[in-house]
């Protein structure tokens, strides 16, 4: 595997910041610690820091030794960490109760901060790279909240890409989906009316519960029996509420959960037809549905030509033997989909291997997965990322 040799020199260096931002975790727009960090080494290497993009995002413009040219390339990193508790017993555990670093995004930070600081000493290309360091990923659209302050029309990128690690992945390979990559992601909740009254007397009731069971019911055939087989679809009730009281029969249930699909026709679909069961099932009854259901995050669709360019800087840094090149797409959502709606780019996946990093040297307790209390990033990939994307940046202003 050919890492930069700097950069490998570097590693104990970058090793120690990823694991002081794993040690000090902060969830959504609250990454305030951390924007603090990126932003004092972006200029100490003398990388122009802009920030307030999406509240704590910020980024960090880097312009060639030949002068910015007329092409730019945005690299993003996601901040955030996950309002979770942590299980690991190592030396940089959270210290914060109930925050962990459970899906990488620390060591995705410190990736491109190892490939900001590489390219700030080896500027000899004409063009502007753009790094954005993203907050809020976990469910709270960091992405579109810096897009709406402004992100493209102030920081405009000919191309975007943005990496994520997967444990399960051999370490160190990368990994590359065409098309529709990620599952968009879409919640409901559902309100379903009746009338309240004694539960030893069912029949002056319209009983909300039993409604909303029927509902529950009929949201199944809606993958089952009204998407074309081909087409992939979730639906997930996640959520039942109903009533306080052993003895009463309440007049309202809530029902909430999830969809997730990789395309839009088949979204709508999905939607038209939970809101015909919910409309109208609860009628039959004497009791009323309603149905408020949200597109969250968009499907994630990489882009066709940015796709195989970033492929082919893969084969030729790291070999063929380091590239999967038609990997399974993820039932998962990524609010980089925004960006890739609106600049071409292409999103991959860095092999973390199957936890044994942690356990044999961390004595680690559970499995090594994303969004497991017992997750930790593998710090062998520093390197390995950062020499990525230092080629991508390369390639990408050599590339007519």
């Amino acid at each position: 595997m050919s890492v930069i040799k700097e950069i490998q020199q570097q590693e104990q260096v970058f090793t120690a910041i990823r694991r002081d931002i794993h040690a000090h975790p902060e969830v959504a727009y609250e990454e305030v610690r951390t924007s603090d960090l990126v932003a004092k080494l972006l200029e100490q290497w003398h990388i122009k820091v802009h920030r307030g993009f999406g509240k704590t995002g910020l980024v960090g413009v880097l312009h060639g030794a030949k002068g910015a040219g007329q092409k730019t390339i945005g690299i993003r990193a996601d901040m955030d960490a996950l309002p979770m508790p942590e299980y690991n017993r190592f030396a940089h555990v959270s210290t914060i109760p109930g925050r962990m670093h459970g899906c990488g995004h620390d060591g995705h930070t410190t990736i491109l901060l190892a490939a900001a600081h590489y390219l700030s000493e080896h500027r000899d290309f004409a063009g502007t790279v753009n790094f954005i360091f993203q907050p809020a990923e976990e469910g709270f659209a960091g992405a579109k909240a810096m897009m709406d302050d402004g992100l493209f029309d102030k920081f405009p990128c000919d191309e975007i890409y943005g990496l994520h690690n997967l444990p399960g992945v051999p370490t160190g390979k990368l990994a590359f989906v065409k098309g529709a990559a990620m599952a968009s992601s879409n919640t409901f909740e559902i309100t379903i009316k009746g009338v309240g009254g004694h539960a030893a007397m069912p029949h002056k009731t319209v009983d909300p519960i039993v409604i909303a069971s029927e509902v529950v019911g009929a949201l199944q055939t809606v993958i089952s029996r009204h998407k074309n087989p081909d087409a992939g679809g979730v639906l997930s009730v996640t959520q039942f509420h109903a009533g306080d009281a052993f003895n009463v029969i309440p007049d309202e249930a809530r029902l909430s959960g999830t969809v997730r699909t990789f395309d839009d026709k088949v979204l709508d679909d999905i939607e038209n037809n939970m809101r015909r069961i919910v409309e109208t099932l609860p009628q039959m009854h004497g009791g009323s549905g309603v149905l408020d259901f949200r597109r969250i995050y968009p499907t994630l669709v990489n882009w066709d030509a940015p796709l195989a360019f970033a492929m082919e800087v893969a084969e030729n840094t790291f070999g063929k033997d380091h590239v999967i090149p038609d990997f399974q797409r993820l039932s998962g959502s990524e609010d980089f989909a925004f960006f890739l709606q609106k600049v071409p780019g292409a999103y991959l996946w860095l092999g973390n291997g199957d936890g044994s990093h942690r356990e044999a040297q961390y004595e680690g307790i559970g499995p090594c997965e994303l969004h497991n209390p017992n997750y930790d990033f593998n710090d062998t990939l520093l390197p390995v990322g950062a020499t990525y994307w230092v080629r991508l940046v390369e390639a990408f202003f050599r590339r007519a």
